[in-house]
């Protein structure tokens, strides 16, 4: 039971609309094996606020100490650098913001006091932090080549490893990886797009009724979070059991042969680069079926995670006149028929 201090996040279960968003997030904290999201579109969308809001909607951890390891001179030793709690905690959610140096991201080496005296000179970075849980960049888009690739080069490795002129540290480091964006403010690379795991884009809302409701909702948690929070508590507390269910059920979870098959086909038609489509999109369908209390994943998961999976994926062609995701949609119509 949350004390009142605790009510400071909106609730996942109020937030209107975005539902492929929330989706996507949800699947990445079920598998974080899937690579993280990647969420583009319009500002004041929910973005940081549904990635806040599922963090704490997850289960409460036991936290342990983090422990790294330190080479000084090829003499091997272990230094803790997050000491544990005593009581259970809150999945982290760490925002990185886009003036971060390198040594805030990975951690600071203090060269002369490691070599001169040999003693504990690590101090641990945002990666440090986030370990276990979630995070979050936004305007990812604006941010340095070389920081995004070293983020995602960590988020796919799980070990986060810091060297200077004959010192090491290295340390876990599993997280999923969120980036936001506007694309109106220029676009990653393609080859860091291909890193992430999910692509989804966000509008803001047309419909007159759900614009209303998010406004209610809103106004009510501003004017007392706590009493709102209460109010969705019962939903919030339905969709917690979902997800713990569906890890408890992910190692059970087979995708069968002939959809995989399938899966391939799909992105062979596409032209997708590379394995990291089918391997996503395999990924993302079996997360799919364990929130979805299934231990089989059907043609209906995988048309469902597909075009998150691989619209990022696909090669930009200038003459192209149709629309990459109404392009994935109608050879996934093709090779997956609804029946």
């Amino acid at each position: 039971m949350k004390d009142n201090n605790s009510y400071s996040v909106f609730p996942f279960a109020a937030i209107i609309g975005q539902e492929k968003m929330k989706l996507a997030l949800m699947l990445n904290a079920i598998y974080p094996a899937i690579g993280g999201v990647l969420v583009m579109g319009h500002r004041g969308t929910a973005k940081s606020t549904s990635v806040r809001a599922l963090a704490d909607l997850l289960p409460l951890r036991q936290k342990e100490p983090l422990v790294a390891e330190m080479n000084i001179n090829e003499r091997s030793e272990q230094i803790v650098i997050q000491e544990a709690h005593d009581e259970d905690s809150h999945v982290p959610m760490v925002t990185l913001p886009l003036s971060a140096t390198e040594d805030r991201v990975v951690g600071t080496l203090d060269i002369e006091a490691a070599l001169a005296h040999g003693r504990r000179s690590f101090e641990p970075g945002l990666l440090a932090k986030a370990h276990g849980g979630f995070l979050y960049i936004d305007e990812v888009n604006l941010l340095d080549d070389h920081l995004v690739d070293l983020l995602l080069d960590v988020a796919a490795s799980g070990v986060n490893i810091v060297e200077r002129e004959g010192l090491s540290v290295r340390h876990p480091a599993k997280f999923v990886l969120v980036g936001s964006g506007n694309p109106e403010e220029g676009d990653l690379r393609p080859q860091l797009l291909d890193r992430f795991g999910l692509y989804t884009q966000v509008t803001t809302l047309t419909d007159v009724d759900k614009r209303v409701a998010v406004i209610k909702n809103t106004e009510a948690f501003r004017s007392d979070p706590v009493a709102f929070s209460q109010q969705w508590q019962a939903e919030q507390q339905k969709l917690q059991k979902q997800i713990i269910r569906a890890m408890e059920l992910l190692p059970e979870v087979v995708l069968p042969e002939n959809l995989l098959a399938k899966t391939i086909e799909l992105c062979l038609s596409l032209k997708i680069d590379g394995h990291r489509g089918e391997i996503t999109i395999s990924r993302a369908a079996r997360a799919l079926a364990a929130l979805n209390g299934r231990t089989k994943v059907t043609a209906a998961d995988i048309r469902e995670v597909a075009p998150m999976s691989l619209q990022h994926r696909l090669r930009k062609d200038p003459l192209e006149k149709i629309d990459s995701l109404q392009k994935i949609e109608n050879i996934l119509t093709e090779i997956l028929p609804v029946s």
